[in-house]
């Protein structure tokens, strides 16, 4: 590996994370065993200076000590641990101090070998000139001097590439390599369960040999043995150090830096430490300018303050895109007000949220994003004072972007940022922009999430001495559910009661009656009008209706059929309609089923059976593929249901006829359908293989006495074809109008021969409109 160019600062050693530090700066117990919940307790320490607590677990799990031994043997094993650890942590301190010297040193052997100056000066004594060149060579590329160690300009730096990718290595890096070992270690007394893992230590011990197959063959048997969870589970502790050990020793230059970051503690991750990828050219993929929309919270708030309170807030809201700004009345009569941020939003990595993955990503690598920005929107319409006093809570991304918030000079020059407690959120790098301002992070060393800076369980350096630092393990390994909201809330109110009432403490002027509460919905960018543009349209009302009935979002089935012919025609008889469409001597009849969430009247489900027809005034299969303004061809509807009493009516004026009002269940996830109508009819089974196609607008024709109506419904929305469907229809052999109608085309049992889909869409419907077709 080369070795890169570190900033100038360095920061000094801190107390080994997972413990509580001493009066003689030695450790204390990391992991308290007993038959109920514990906390380590360590003698007094500033509030001020940053504090590491191990929380409670019971069993052999922490300590590795059985629970039948004597509580004086298990003490006196615990201590021997967290010395040995506190020891080794000191050491890998000190490792880093060195290799970053040897560093320094090659970069000076490297300018003195490449100074012009020098080698202009050659002829003039070039004996002597030689031997020095020769020496000043051999120390920067020669294993008995600084080992492959040219450094500094960009040819130095092209040269150090080159020699890492032909597997040359520095002494730095060897140095570097063997901190980050002692720092495995450390963790390993802190986390026995990782060192009785033959497994898992096959996998760590061959990443730390850089033999990459063998690394890679372990990495594969516990995936095959235990899963993709309780591999990254079982890893976390250590996850960051495996990962630094492996670039600073691989043949890839392009994470070279990232390795020296991680190992030496001086900044962020900068790219993907097994790749190289840059993390910032992922993180600006993530653009907008930040949004905020008020909307209700939808689930009971707490209306007190306190650590817990606001945590709760956080999961009651959920990751649906939404955060919450609440004020408080403090015990001093002085209304303050507390912004709270949940993590990421569920669902694609891109979305219009800032909450997505990608929007959780920037929000750790980039110092302000489209989630800090929207928040920073959200405070500006609350209307809060210029000036006021502000705590600022978040869950994982949401500590990330309230992090990103308080170190903005602008937002901190119109508030006053008192508070920021970050839960589960990787904020290592980032700096509040008001030193006045006291941070609390917490973080579960199982926990994947706080350790994508960098920096996790193994780390050696006191970053922030003057933050308040909870780094904790329980007996709960598995990742997510370590990273939940509620499972750290279970940690503060039962294993850390400590570190609650510690932050609870700090958090006092807002402790008191919340007076006014306000959620947002954030948005990457200012979202367009709900429905825009195509749902902008002239509205009327119509008795309690409004129309056109308006469908912000919805789902649809529609499956076609070959049916009795006969019956058919039957059917038709008298509309002055027909004939059907088919082939065969089979008729095409339609099933359209949708499920209207979202709409003008409210929530929905609708059924239509009809025969397929084309253009009746030309005939011609031609017309069936023109948009629905233009279409004459569509289907009779023979059937109809829905299951809303109260819409009833208006669907018999959008579609014509009267509907039966029936119970019903659409469903489409997993490939698969699965529709019910009460119990006379069902259409279940896998839907096959689809190709892309946008949701067709529905044009249907009914029969009011002697009239003729036609209807039309334009969709918006992908739609997808499924041209061998394996579903199947059933029909009950109950009576009933709908059943009838379904067994008389011959459709019980029937598959599909097309199936059309569509998971997201938007609908305008207007009334039906009467029709001369002679």
């Amino acid at each position: 590996m080369s070795d890169p160019t570190p900033p100038d600062h360095h920061p000094g050693p801190s107390v080994s994370e997972g413990h509580a530090v001493s009066e003689d700066d030695a450790v204390s117990e990391g992991h308290a065993v007993s038959d109920g919940p514990a906390v380590s307790e360590g003698p007094a320490v500033s509030e001020d200076h940053a504090v590491s607590e191990g929380s409670a677990a019971t069993g052999a799990g922490a300590s590795g000590v059985p629970e039948g031994g004597s509580s004086h043997v298990r003490e006196e094993g615990r201590a021997a641990a967290a010395a040995g650890s506190a020891a080794l942590r000191a050491a890998a301190c000190d490792l880093v101090d060195v290799g970053i010297l040897i560093h320094e040193a090659a970069a000076h052997a490297t300018a003195a070998l490449t100074d012009r100056a020098v080698l202009a000066a050659l002829p003039r004594s070039l004996a002597t000139g030689c031997l020095t060149q020769r020496a000043l060579l051999r120390t920067v590329t020669h294993a008995e001097g600084l080992g492959y160690a040219i450094t500094g300009s960009r040819l130095a730096a092209l040269a150090a590439k080159a020699g890492a990718m032909a597997g040359a290595e520095s002494l730095a890096v060897r140095v570097l390599a063997t901190s980050l070992r002692l720092r495995i270690t450390a963790v390993t007394l802190d986390h026995p369960e990782l060192a009785a893992d033959p497994m898992l230590g096959r996998l760590i011990q061959a990443a730390a040999e850089d033999r990459d197959l063998e690394a890679l063959r372990s990495l594969r048997a516990l995936l095959k043995d235990r899963g993709a969870v309780r591999t990254l589970s079982a890893l976390a502790p250590v996850f960051g150090e495996v990962l630094a050990l492996r670039a600073l020793l691989d043949e890839n230059p392009l994470n070279d830096a990232t390795a020296w970051l991680i190992a030496t503690g001086r900044g962020f991750a900068t790219a993907d430490p097994i790749t190289g990828m840059s993390n910032r050219a992922v993180a600006v993929l993530d653009t907008g300018e930040g949004a905020a929309r008020r909307v209700e919270p939808g689930v009971p708030l707490n209306d007190q303050g306190s650590l817990l309170a606001f945590l709760g807030n956080i999961s009651a809201l959920g990751t649906k895109g939404r955060v919450l700004i609440q004020s408080v009345e403090g015990p001093d009569g002085v209304v303050r007000h507390v912004v709270q941020a949940p993590g990421m939003r569920a669902g694609t990595p891109d979305n219009d949220s800032p909450q997505d993955l990608l929007g959780a990503f920037s929000s750790a690598v980039l110092d302000s994003s489209p989630y800090s920005r929207a928040l920073a929107r959200a405070v500006e319409d609350y209307d809060m004072p210029e000036g006021a006093e502000m705590a600022l809570i978040g869950h994982s991304a949401g500590g990330a972007a309230i992090m990103n918030l308080a170190q903005d000079p602008g937002f901190c020059a119109r508030h006053t940022v008192t508070h920021a407690v970050a839960v589960g959120a990787p904020i290592d790098f980032k700096k509040p922009a008001d030193p006045r301002t006291w941070v609390a992070s917490v973080t579960n060393q199982h926990d994947i999430i706080p350790t994508l800076d960098g920096q996790g369980a193994g780390g050696c350096f006191d970053l922030h001495p003057d933050w308040y630092v909870v780094d904790y393990f329980d007996a709960t390994h598995l990742f997510p559910l370590c990273h939940s909201i509620e499972h750290y809330m279970a940690n503060l109110a039962d294993d850390l009661p400590e570190a609650r009432a510690t932050i609870d403490e700090r958090l006092a002027p807002y402790r008191g009656r919340v007076v006014r509460s306000q959620a947002y919905l954030l948005f990457d960018r200012v979202p367009y009008p709900e429905g825009f543009p195509f749902l902008t349209v002239p509205t009327r009302s119509e008795g309690t209706a409004e129309l056109p009935v308006r469908c912000q979002e919805g789902s649809a089935f529609t499956a076609y059929f070959a049916a009795d012919a006969v019956a058919a025609a039957e059917l038709l008889q008298g509309s002055g309609l027909g004939p059907a469409a088919g082939f065969g001597g089979r008729a095409l009849v339609a099933l359209h089923v949708a499920w209207n969430r979202r709409t003008s009247v409210g929530a929905y489900r609708e059924l239509h059976l009809g025969v397929v027809l084309p253009d009746p005034w030309r005939r011609g299969w031609a017309d069936l593929l023109r948009a629905a303004d233009r279409r004459r061809s569509g289907w009779f509807t023979v059937a109809s249901a829905v299951d809303r009493a109260d819409v009833a009516s208006m669907v018999a004026r959008l579609w014509g006829g009267v509907p039966y009002e029936l119970p019903m269940r659409v469903g489409l996830t997993g490939g698969a359908v699965n529709v019910s109508v009460g119990d006379l009819l069902s259409v279940r089974g896998r839907l096959g293989p689809w190709v892309p196609l946008g949701d067709r607008d529905l044009v249907g024709y009914a029969r009011d006495g002697g009239t003729v109506l036609r209807s039309c419904v334009r969709t918006r929305g992908r739609g997808r074809a499924h041209p061998a469907p394996g579903a199947r229809l059933g029909v009950a052999l109950r009576s009933h109008p709908l059943a009838d109608a379904f067994r008389r085309l011959g459709l019980d049992g029937a598959r599909p021969l097309l199936c059309l889909t569509s998971h997201a869409r938007r609908t305008l419907t207007d009334v039906a409109v009467p029709v001369l077709i002679t």
